[in-house]
């Protein structure tokens, strides 16, 4: 691997409103993505807007998962950001597109710390 980490940065449409706005359904979906990714959850925190939208992240040893869910809108922005070489992001982004009842989703994958030269500082 010729960086730190992976972060998928994904738009989903289209999605089914009754789950977007149902915080314990958001919060199972997004523990079961990081799970089928092969990621170890640590920490869980979502929140229900009023009156409508969800938001939370699932902190995992590989990084994070998050959301923002607009249910008015049918919509959900979402990052799936995971170091090393263990866990696969997509895997992720692939569950979401299928619980989420997601009909179009925009992902982009950004490579995280791809560090040029590694060296020792002494930090004070």
């Amino acid at each position: 691997m010729n960086a730190l980490g992976r972060h998928i940065l994904a738009e989903f449409y289209g999605c089914n409103a009754s789950i977007l706005n149902d915080v314990k359904k958001v919060e199972d979906i997004m523990v079961n993505a990081a799970l089928e990714a092969g990621a170890e959850v640590r920490e869980v925190a979502f929140h229900k807007f009023s009156p409508q939208g969800v938001s939370g992240v699932v902190v995992i040893s590989e990084s994070h998962l998050a959301i923002h869910t607009w249910p008015e809108l049918g919509y959900a922005a979402v990052d799936v950001f995971t170091c090393g070489d263990r866990v696969n992001p997509w895997d992720a982004c692939q569950h979401l597109v299928t619980k989420l009842e997601a009909a179009e989703v925009d992902a982009r994958e950004v490579k995280r710390g791809q560090l040029k030269e590694v060296t020792a500082q002494k930090v004070s």
